[in-house]
């Protein structure tokens, strides 16, 4: 009987603590970033890309497919990379100059922009996929002596048919 009491009381003591938490013992939440969707959007376009290029490796994709579609992925990642340096720009005080510090600041201003510019750089080629593709001469351990797939650097184990290459 005094078992059931004990417990009782303990519901009740911890209900009771519960539900009159003052204010001003609740921590403050964590900032929302201005950025956080465009980030999760841009993660999602990578995740795309690693999926199209698995895809067209293991030969679910014609060459012409995968350019189309890589070239489209890669339009929609610059579009993301621009609208994120837009927004950082707008919230960013304009007070500051890029060779100061602030003391809340952990990365420079302008180690985001680099990124961003040779992310753009590599997406404005113009060549072809199918030409990067076959400028890339595969040398003779590079290609499989059980399936007969090229590679354009050495591997162990072969990337489409799983066997030593050897």
């Amino acid at each position: 009987m005094s078992l059931v009491v004990a417990l009782v009381a303990v519901v009740a003591v911890t209900l009771l603590f519960t539900l009159f938490v003052r204010p001003q013992d609740i921590p403050p939440p964590d900032p929302v970033s201005p950025t956080r969707h465009l980030d999760e959007r841009k993660a999602a376009v990578y995740e795309n890309l690693r999926d199209l290029q698995f895809e067209y490796r293991v030969g679910k994709l014609s060459d012409a497919d995968y350019a189309k579609t890589k070239l489209a992925l890669q339009k929609e990642l610059a579009v993301v990379v621009a609208e994120t340096e837009k927004v950082l720009a707008a919230s960013a005080p304009a007070s500051s100059q890029p060779g100061s510090s602030q003391p809340g600041s952990a990365k420079p201003a302008s180690a985001k922009p680099a990124a961003a510019k040779s992310a753009s750089a590599s997406l404005g080629s113009t060549k072809p996929v199918s030409a990067k593709l076959a400028s890339a001469a595969p040398k003779a351990a590079s290609i499989c002596p059980h399936c007969g797939a090229e590679f354009a650097t050495p591997l162990k184990f072969c990337g489409e048919c799983g066997k030593e290459m050897s």
